[in-house]
């Protein structure tokens, strides 16, 4: 896994702006593509996130004092087939004014990297290997604290779950937005978080808001506290009443991994089945 840091470090130039273009037109009429894989490497929806296209451009028009405005960027994610189409819708630098310095794939990597490069922005995603987004935020206060050169955090995720959001917002993240976004609004999500501004997708603003308008802070569940944040995930979805292959689409997994979660999380919580899973999940309001 080092070396897909290292590779990512490197990343961030023209070479891979240059194949934008295609992952655009990959994405015409797919709504929501995230182009990130499963385990066993099956490529998800084609093209990824939509390109820019003219707003992008916006994003790297000059600022007051006539410089084209620049944003380095460090990309943490585990799919690295996400990652690239990232890099490549977005990562034009001449284009989009976003310049992508590294890449990782875990929470090791994302901070060796992020160390090394201290870029203006980074995004992340919340499920890791490791820890999680939050463990990478943890393990970055200092840079995030830093007046001088502050490395800020904004959460790409394909999770629309209110702890999701709460826990990275709690950890120091700037804003959390999800994969269905497009290219054009997340270079100017970019920039507004480097900028200082918080950003999120516009459902999820409310679980902010709800979270921190009140005074008391949520009681602790120790039994879900055993759960990572994928496991959590796949949880809800199973409660839902979603097929473990219907699971695997929506979280680009594949269906072994999706088995391995549902069989840890029957475990740690003691149940037997997903009947017992669903009314678990029900009283505590997770579905």
């Amino acid at each position: 896994m080092g070396a897909t840091g290292a590779t990512g470090a490197t990343g961030g130039t023209g070479g891979t702006g240059g194949t934008g273009g295609t992952g655009a037109t990959g994405a015409t009429g797919t709504a929501g593509g995230t182009g990130a894989v499963d385990a066993a490497g099956v490529p998800g929806p084609a093209g990824g996130v939509p390109a820019p296209a003219a707003a992008g451009a916006g994003g790297a028009g000059p600022d007051d004092t006539g410089v084209p405005r620049r944003v380095r960027v460090v990309l943490v994610d585990d799919h690295r087939m996400f990652r690239t189409g990232v890099q490549a819708e977005i990562g034009d630098t001449a284009r989009t004014g976003v310049e992508v310095v590294g890449e990782a794939a875990d929470v090791d990597q994302a901070v060796t990297v992020i160390t090394a490069t201290r870029p203006e922005v980074v995004l992340l995603d919340v499920h890791l290997p490791g820890g999680g987004g939050v463990e990478v935020l943890r393990r970055s206060a200092s840079m995030m604290a830093d007046q001088n050169r502050p490395v800020r955090f904004l959460a790409l995720s394909v999770s629309d779950a209110a702890e999701d959001v709460i826990g990275v917002i709690r950890g120091g993240a700037r804003g959390y937005v999800t994969k269905t976004i497009t290219g054009t609004d997340l270079v100017d999500a970019i920039f507004r978080v480097a900028e200082g501004d918080a950003v999120f997708s516009p459902r999820l603003a409310g679980f902010v808001l709800d979270a921190f308008a009140s005074t008391d802070a949520p009681p602790v569940d120790e039994d879900l506290d055993r759960l990572t944040q994928r496991e959590r995930e796949v949880l809800r979805l199973i409660a839902r009443g979603y097929a473990y292959k219907e699971i695997a689409k929506q979280l680009f997994i594949s269906v072994k991994t999706v088995e391995s979660h549902v069989s840890a999380v029957l475990r740690k919580l003691q149940l037997s089945n997903r009947h017992e899973l669903t009314r678990w999940a029900t009283a505590r309001r997770l579905v």
